[in-house]
């Protein structure tokens, strides 16, 4: 165990010393403060460990760590030049910051134990048994629906191998398959019939983390359908049962007319009494077969069949018994098993891991989609450089996710409690942009706010600050910049005073650095510091095969931000998109996925090819527009033709992106300002709206 001296018993040398209180590690052998009735004096003295106003008498061998909390520069430096060669001395706001590390820690432990609660909560309150078990087969869920249902209490479960509590229990089966079976009959020991679910429990990188079996009780139903001997005369028997339950029961005469439905029944299927009793039994279905009528037909019993009832088309599943008197057909009962409340459960689960993941961050690298070499070794590099302090230059087309990227490695670095600052270097102009960034002093410029203002590096502190578009900055700005990756300081703008700064710099870039260091645009020096480790993200055309992936998720968004519900691409339209080389990349593909949920109808449910806008490769354009110009470009000067041909082309990617100058300049590997310049040479800037 080693000895601690704190130095400073205010309300930092009093936070530290509750902190260490509680070490196994640490002893404190002596609090010391000029004043004496200081709370880390009164707390120590309380605590039997001796106090002092100065600390030179205390500071001898045996002390191994000195922890300074004055805050008092001088205090610092004669505890420096005093203390034994071994004995490390610590700095207050090291010790500081600690404890509020420490202090959030405990406040997200709270945090995460208050969600276990309400997901306790969840579990007992459904009428359904659960079991949950982990990657060994060690049980870790079992609510109280399934201590009723099993005559197991939940202590004598909980961390016993699945087996032991459910001999005939195919869990540890769903482990090894990572298969899910559905509706599943079965006998539990204590002659309970139950249909089950069974699914495995998969992360989205994933790995399996457990399985899950949810089951429901339907023994007295099937007992009722199966032994009944004369429906005219316990009717009101059966009645006063089925009003009770949670399942929806409807019972049919052996013509398939309606003759006896519950309450959930209406619930689930939203029809009423006089919409079915004394109708066909194919009144409810809105999609499929009826089960009623198979089953008079055959006299046979039907278990698990998927189906969707009523004007919502609700899923279900249903089960339907024969009713056989004196070996005549009198009819047959239905129970009908709501899934929705099921995926309503699941959906919530997974919103409550959701949320627990995202307490800390906006994007990970779990939200990153890559399953392509390339886009995996990119990933891989990001979570290197993410653990080292080194500036990050991301290097891709527009659209690839190059701030996805930023996000991720901010979150994945130690840096991930502190802020997180945005720029693009393309938006601002020059001047605008310099003081955004380093801010400027009261009196900079006509306009500037009284008292000055601080700029974006100086809101980062601590954090990260990521510099998209970073080949449009100034040659005054670069030189900022490199000032800052250098000596770890800025200067704002009508300043004179350099203020330190410890800011991680992520910057990004969709043009080519090295063909503007050749130009003379982009700072050598710049780009040697800026390019300590590159990543290159490579362009959707390159990972075609994520496209499948890529959809699935950005439907899921698009449904979230939409309000819709499509559940998916065709196999045909997912073809037509793979064919396409994608200039706009991910973003180009969300648009296009988005354009198309935007006008599918409300009942729709699938994108098809129709859906979608006609894709035209751009080599396709180019071709084109070179084979109805070649009869009219010779006898022309060489130059005239090349500007000709470069008029065309970006007169045509403007009415592609319907006059986004900003997409068309990214498209065409120009720079929005190049890209203006461009427009008001050609005398295109009018008829690109037209």
């Amino acid at each position: 165990m080693q000895n601690v001296m704190i130095v400073g018993a205010g309300k930092g040398g009093t936070a530290v010393l509750k902190i260490l209180k509680e070490s196994e590690v640490l002893k404190v052998k002596a609090v010391i403060d000029r004043n004496q009735s200081a709370p880390g004096i009164i707390l120590a003295a309380k605590e039997g460990i001796p106090t002092g106003a100065d600390w030179a008498p205390f500071l001898t061998d045996h002390i191994d760590i000195v922890i300074e909390v004055t805050g008092n520069e001088d205090v610092f430096q004669s505890l420096r030049k005093s203390k034994p060669k071994q004995t490390v001395l610590i700095p207050g706001s090291v010790a500081f910051l600690v404890s509020k590390l420490m202090e959030q820690k405990e406040e997200l432990i709270h945090k995460h134990q208050y969600e276990s609660y309400l997901q306790e909560l969840i579990f007992n309150a459904t009428n359904d048994g659960m079991v949950g078990i982990d990657s060994q087969g060690s049980v870790i869920l079992f609510n109280r629906r399934a201590e009723e249902m099993m005559g197991v209490k939940r202590e004598d479960a909980l961390g016993r191998y699945v087996a032991e509590v459910i001999p005939k229990s195919r869990l540890p089966l769903i482990l090894k398959t990572k298969r899910v079976e559905t509706n599943q009959e079965m006998m539990l020991g204590n002659g309970r019939k139950v249909i089950t679910t069974r699914i495995p429990i998969i992360e989205e990188n994933g790995t399996l983390i457990g399985a899950l079996a949810v089951f429901k009780d339907i023994t007295e139903v099937v007992k009722l359908a199966e032994e009944i001997t004369d429906l005219k005369e316990i009717q009101t028997m059966l009645q006063a049962i089925i009003q009770s339950s949670d399942d929806a029961i409807s019972v049919v005469d052996e013509f398939g007319r309606g003759i006896l439905i519950n309450p959930a029944y209406t619930r689930i299927t939203g029809l009423t009494e006089e919409q079915v009793i004394g109708q066909p039994a194919t009144a409810d279905i809105s999609e499929g077969e009826s089960m009623h009528m198979r089953v008079l037909q055959t006299r046979k019993a039907v278990r698990g069949v998927p189906m969707r009832v009523g004007p919502s088309k609700r899923e279900v599943i249903v089960n339907v018994a024969p009713i056989i008197v004196n070996g005549n057909l009198k009819g047959s009962v239905g129970v009908i098993h709501d899934m929705s409340e099921m995926k309503s459960l699941s959906r919530e689960l997974n919103r409550a891991r959701q949320l627990i993941r995202t307490l800390e961050a906006k994007y990970t690298f779990e939200d990153i989609i890559g399953t392509s070499d390339e886009m995996m070794l990119a990933i891989e590099q990001a979570k290197l450089g993410a653990k080292t302090p080194a500036t990050v230059l991301l290097r891709g087309e527009s659209g690839t996710g190059k701030e996805l990227f930023a996000h991720a490695i901010h979150n994945a670095s130690d840096r991930k409690y502190n802020k997180f600052i945005r720029v693009n270097c393309a938006a601002l102009s020059a001047s605008l942009l310099e003081s955004e960034l380093f801010g400027y002093e009261e009196g900079a410029f006509s306009g500037a706010v009284r008292g000055g203002k601080r700029g974006l590096f100086e809101e980062a502190n601590n954090g990260s600050i990521f510099l998209d578009e970073i080949g449009e900055l100034s040659a005054n700005t670069q030189a900022k910049l490199l000032r800052v990756l250098q000596e770890n300081e800025i200067i704002r703008v009508g300043g004179t005073k350099p203020l330190s700064i410890n800011v991680r710099v992520i910057a990004a870039t969709n043009v080519n650095l090295e063909r503007g260091i050749a130009k003379g645009t982009f700072r050598e020096d710049l780009y040697y510091r800026l390019n300590r480790m590159p990543i290159h993200i490579p362009p959707l055309r390159k990972r075609k095969e994520e496209i499948p992936s890529l959809c699935e998720r950005l439907i899921t968004k698009l449904n979230r931000d939409y309000g819709r519900n499509v559940e998916g691409i065709s196999q045909s339209a997912l073809n037509q998109l793979m064919r396409y080389d994608w200039p706009g990349n991910v973003r180009e593909l969300e648009n296009i996925l988005g354009r198309a949920i935007i006008f599918m109808h409300y009942a729709e449910t699938i994108i098809e090819v129709h859906h979608l806008p006609e894709l035209i490769n751009r080599k396709q354009v180019n071709d084109s527009a070179v084979d109805d110009n070649i009869a009219s470009i010779f006898g022309q000067p060489l130059s005239k033709m090349v500007e000709e041909y470069e008029a065309k082309i970006i007169s045509q990617a403007l009415l592609r992106f319907n006059g986004n100058k900003t997409l068309t300049a990214k498209t065409l590997g120009l720079s929005v300002r190049n890209l203006y310049y461009k427009l008001e040479k050609y005398k295109l800037e009018n008829n690109s709206m037209q």
